[in-house]
């Protein structure tokens, strides 16, 4: 698996220039598939080859090295020590493996649902979900940085807000349009428009990160107009939650959203054309497209082709 070295995304973790980045791999892992499968559009099918034979090389290290039995794993150092398991006495489980497991397509159905499930049961708050947990109070600072923060702060068992988005979105690839949601609504600024009290930043921007229970100002975010949060929100709204996601040669439309949602209206710009789409949901389901038509012509599923995309389109969807 890619080397961790001084650090991956989690600068307080050191791997030792030899140390495994579970969540890197993961990372990699749809890169891989991505590349493999570009490659074969494009007709190089010696590239496509090759992506297909390292992305099964990597699924099998995934499978036999970074699943805890319950969740995945966050990486191992080169001396054997282990970043987010079972055995971990502190930083027992992070969130950025279990997203990651369902966004790549790393984890299989059964293991997607335990590992979300985990994060759930031991990472989710009010506020948000939590990195990791449970904080480091007694770890070797020389390997966990994180130590040096109060628990409940940023790395030590905080709420980073860059990784909220990739929990909607695994959350809403599972079909959990309510989870999905409720996850985006615990972080969402909008959402603390008339609590300005507790969440001491503007409203309408994101921030990097939000003290956890274990602090004392649980609630309290800091550090806004410097994070790379608000794509990943932009991101996990659009394609994921309503589901509007723009693939090589055409759109897919399949959202997933709270069965009390009756359904919703987007207008969207895509490749030079501008798309009105309408979604209803009678039947109060989370995720499921029963018919789409696209100017008034019924397709046979949620995909889209390009070329059935006029100047001004619309696209009537209804969920079932």
């Amino acid at each position: 698996m890619p080397l961790g070295l001084k650090a991956d995304w989690n600068d307080c973790l050191q791997f030792g220039n030899d140390g495994e980045s579970v969540f890197v791999a993961m990372q990699l892992r749809l890169a891989l598939k991505e590349y493999a499968e570009i490659a074969g559009l494009l007709g190089e099918d010696g590239e496509e080859r090759w992506g297909k034979r390292e992305l099964k090389e990597l699924d099998e290290n995934l499978q036999e090295h970074a699943w805890d039995g319950q969740w995945f794993t966050r990486g191992y150092r080169v001396d054997g020590m282990k970043f987010g398991s079972s055995e971990s006495p502190e930083g027992r489980i992070f969130l950025n493996p279990q997203a990651w497991s369902v966004i790549s397509g790393a984890a299989t159905p059964e293991q997607a649902r335990s590992a979300m499930d985990q994060v759930k049961q031991q990472l989710a708050t009010s506020s948000g979900i939590k990195v990791c947990a449970p904080p480091y109070t007694a770890s070797d600072y020389h390997i966990v940085r994180a130590m040096l923060m109060n628990p409940g702060l940023k790395e030590n068992g905080g709420i980073f807000i860059h990784t909220q988005g990739w929990a909607v979105m695994a959350e809403a690839m599972l079909g959990n349009g309510e989870q999905a949601y409720e996850y985006l609504r615990a972080y969402l600024p909008a959402a603390y428009n008339t609590r300005a009290e507790v969440r001491e930043i503007e409203p309408y921007v994101v921030c990097q990160s939000t003290h956890a229970e274990q602090s004392p100002k649980q609630g309290v975010s800091r550090i806004p107009w410097l994070s790379g949060s608000a794509a990943w929100t932009y991101f996990a709204i659009c394609h994921h939650i309503l589901g509007i996601r723009p693939e090589y040669d055409g759109i897919t439309i399949d959202p997933c959203i709270p069965g009390s949602w009756e359904g919703f209206t987007v207008s969207r710009r895509f490749r030079d054309r501008t798309l009105h789409v309408r979604v209803n949901n009678p039947g109060g389901v989370q995720r499921g497209v029963r018919r789409v038509t696209v100017n008034g012509r019924e397709q046979q599923d949620s995909f889209i082709p390009a070329d059935l995309l006029s100047s001004t389109t619309e696209i009537e969807v209804v969920m079932g």
